[in-house]
């Protein structure tokens, strides 16, 4: 049985609890994926699989199901600690080639810097697996360049999660790529 999504989308939550499991527990609350079996796979954005909206695919799905996912999961219990977690996507211009799925998560970056972070890391992956070739120590701006005047990489972008810990508290966030069908 083969079993090749159509469907993904992102989410993002945040959770606060004494408790690491229980703080885990309420950051996939605020990210609308805690009623689900969640099945971690790696960082492969199917051929021809359609980018939707969190609440479309949500609608469809049962309490229980088993889904699969690319999740960035950090945790922390220092205060004014920041923590993040990123999940990165490159998706190809010919949609019969597959993408990539980054995971990233860090602390101290900020969204922005984190988001950038691992939707280069999706480009990257994927620039490898099309030939397209460039300096990894070049910036981010000049791998950018290359990336879109090779005219194979249609879209990148990310979904990231930042907090700030406070003391004595389990903060958890996560971002994750959930394949709904």
């Amino acid at each position: 049985m083969q079993f090749v999504p159509k469907e993904v989308f992102l989410t993002k939550g945040v959770g606060r609890h004494m408790e690491k499991l229980a703080s885990f527990e309420e950051a996939l609350r605020d990210a609308q994926i805690a009623r689900f079996n969640l099945v971690h796979v790696s960082s492969i954005f199917p051929p021809r699989c359609k980018l939707i909206k969190p609440s479309h695919g949500l609608s469809r799905l049962k309490s229980g199901q088993i889904l699969h996912a690319v999740i960035a999961r950090n945790a922390v219990q220092e205060n004014h600690r920041l923590v993040t977690a990123s999940i990165g996507l490159a998706i190809p211009k010919d949609r019969m080639n597959h993408g990539y799925i980054s995971e990233h998560h860090s602390w101290g970056e900020t969204d922005s810097r984190s988001g950038e972070y691992a939707e280069d890391l999706a480009a990257m992956m994927l620039s490898t697996t099309l030939g397209i070739e460039f300096d990894a120590d070049a910036s981010w701006d000049k791998k950018e360049k290359v990336w879109e005047m090779s005219g194979k990489i249609v879209r990148t972008m990310n979904m990231t999660q930042s907090a700030i810990g406070r003391e004595n508290v389990w903060t958890t966030v996560v971002a994750a790529a959930v394949f709904a069908r």
